[in-house]
């Protein structure tokens, strides 16, 4: 979804889009995987996402007619994410561990939802089992791994699969590539990440932001 379309539909999937959470591309569902691997691999999957403490990395978000924007992703768990656009986009999206907000400078709007009880609270809170919404996807490449994450019961909140690859470095041993997210008006948003760094220093002033709207004066 391009920043465009995010501002015609400001749908609670769109922001879900934006955070840390995804759904997957039609190249990762090919050949099924053993059983045993399966099992391991969501345990895995788990691990790797509690294991990350901070995290920065470059993203490139791209939107069903392949329009692409690109800019830089901040995590800090548990809850925190920060996704800061490239220069001349008036965009923002921030959770600070308790809402995700979608803020728009060009219009002077903000926009709020709560991660919690939703599969974005799952993946961003460590104390949260992602098991209880995601299942494996097969892969078509042993080093793949992908985890399909949606909330039955509030199908609003789409579809989300996480991809990772495995890697030695990378906390649990599975590093966090793309996420492509399914929202329920069908719409799709692919994010690539590159030059993830782990375990920097981050600031919780890091997920505040400006609020452009003049009659408020709480901070973000």
């Amino acid at each position: 979804m391009s920043i465009l379309s995010l501002k015609k539909n400001p749908s609670i999937g769109a922001a879900l889009a934006l955070s840390l959470a995804a759904a997957l591309p039609a190249s990762a569902i090919l050949t099924p995987a053993p059983a045993e691997a399966a099992a391991g691999d969501l345990d895995k999957a788990v691990a790797a996402l509690r294991g990350i403490s901070t995290m920065k990395a470059d993203f490139v978000q791209t939107d069903r007619a392949g329009q692409t924007v690109r800019g830089v992703m901040t995590l800090k768990r548990p809850g925190k994410i920060r996704f800061e656009y490239e220069k001349g986009v008036p965009m923002l999206v921030v959770s600070n561990g308790k809402s995700m907000y979608m803020v728009d400078y060009e219009v002077n709007q903000v926009q709020r939802w709560p991660i919690s009880n939703s599969p974005l609270g799952a993946l961003l809170d460590p104390s949260r089992d992602v098991k209880q919404y995601g299942k494996l996807i097969p892969t078509s490449h042993p080093d793949v791994v992908s985890v399909e994450v949606r909330d039955t019961k509030r199908p609003e909140f789409g579809v989300i699969t996480l991809i990772f690859a495995r890697d030695g470095s990378a906390p649990g041993g599975l590093r966090l590539t793309h996420w492509v997210a399914l929202d329920s008006q069908n719409h799709r948003t692919t994010v690539r990440l590159a030059n993830q760094r782990y375990g920097v220093s981050v600031a919780d002033s890091a997920f505040t932001f400006r609020d452009p709207r003049r009659s408020s004066r709480r901070p973000g």
